[in-house]
């Protein structure tokens, strides 16, 4: 069995705001999760397709015939009230025709909306709004569903929203699937430098929300970055302001000493769970010393990444924010 994957949550939170909107409009509901996989699967442990009375679907939990025979036993869900857990194991040879890519099998747990279940799921639509990490835990045998935020989550609960993985857990009612939602993802770019262009995209396409935080008046424009939240404050006074948390990254490309190392100061005193920093190693050394003097130990200054990105002989401003962006997907996960 793989280990369950990570789902930021994003897209599957809209369509649990889908859900409950088609439910207010008076339609059937069901919802589909994917709950197991074995072997190969393209969708991770909490992918959910969300089925309306009328034959009109959203979302993936596979995709070819499986997704066809779950829209058919959701549209069943809907008329009879129940919930059901289907299996559909895939042999290499017939893979690619059901859409299983390298052969697997999958669990997916398919439940008619119920004014209690979508109770839940409103709730979580508000714990979303507030950006607060929650979580819906469902026995599968009976269907029923909870919502837990994460202050205050057992231990077990804790780690599964720390891991961003969705999956079983042991509860004292009794084994749970638990699906995570926490908030977006969020990196902070300190200098709005051709590398903060680059970087700001990719993030962007990776499920970050971004934020460039530079004072200058002609480097941060939206000309430059559109679409990308600019923040035209002083980065110590900026950072200190969003509050970096464990699900933040925050990398500096000034190089300039005024806006790095304010912003630096900041991220070490903070959860966040990357921290970056562009210059050479003599550059990096001298920064150092400098945080030294600012009172931060040898523990804290290694959480700074630099020279900034995995070594992958990077060049250009799109090379080297490729293996920034690379080193925060490392952290992220590996740190799981």
């Amino acid at each position: 069995m793989l280990p369950e994957e990570a789902n930021d949550g994003r897209a599957d939170a809209d369509l649990v705001a889908t859900a409950l909107d088609w439910a207010g409009a008076g339609h059937g509901v069901a919802l589909a999760t994917v709950v197991r996989t074995w072997g190969s699967s393209p969708c991770p442990a909490g992918s959910h397709l969300v089925i309306r009375d009328d034959n009109l679907f959203e979302g993936s939990v596979s995709g070819g015939c499986i997704e066809g025979e779950v829209v058919t036993e959701a549209l069943a869900a809907i008329r009879k009230d129940t919930c059901t857990t289907l299996e559909f194991g895939i042999s290499n040879e017939d893979a690619w025709r059901v859409g299983l890519a390298c052969g697997g099998t999958v669990e997916v747990f398919v439940a008619n909306l119920s004014p209690a279940r979508l109770e839940v799921l409103a709730a979580l639509r508000e714990a979303r709004r507030e950006k607060r990490a929650a979580a819906t835990l469902t026995d599968l045998e009976g269907g029923a569903m909870e919502l837990s935020l994460r202050d205050g989550a057992g231990e077990a609960l804790a780690a599964r929203f720390l891991s961003d993985r969705s999956g079983m857990v042991e509860t004292p009612a009794g084994a749970r699937f638990v699906r995570v939602y926490n908030p977006p993802l969020r990196l902070f770019i300190v200098g709005a430098v051709h590398i903060a262009q680059a970087l700001a995209a990719m993030a962007a396409e990776t499920g970050y929300d971004v934020v460039v935080i530079d004072p200058r008046d002609t480097w941060g424009t939206p000309e430059r970055f559109p679409g990308v939240k600019l923040d035209r404050r002083w980065p110590s006074t900026a950072l200190a302001d969003h509050a970096p948390d464990a699900r933040t990254a925050v990398v500096t490309l000034c190089h300039d000493p005024k806006l790095d190392d304010p912003a630096l100061v900041e991220a070490l005193k903070s959860e966040a769970f990357y921290i970056g920093s562009l210059g050479s190693t003599r550059t990096h050394a001298k920064r150092l010393e400098r945080l030294v003097a600012e009172g931060f130990d040898d523990k804290a200054l290694a959480r700074i990444h630099g020279p900034l990105g995995l070594d992958i002989g990077a060049q250009t401003p799109a090379e080297i924010a490729l293996s920034a962006m690379a080193q925060i997907t490392e952290a992220l996960r590996r740190s799981a």
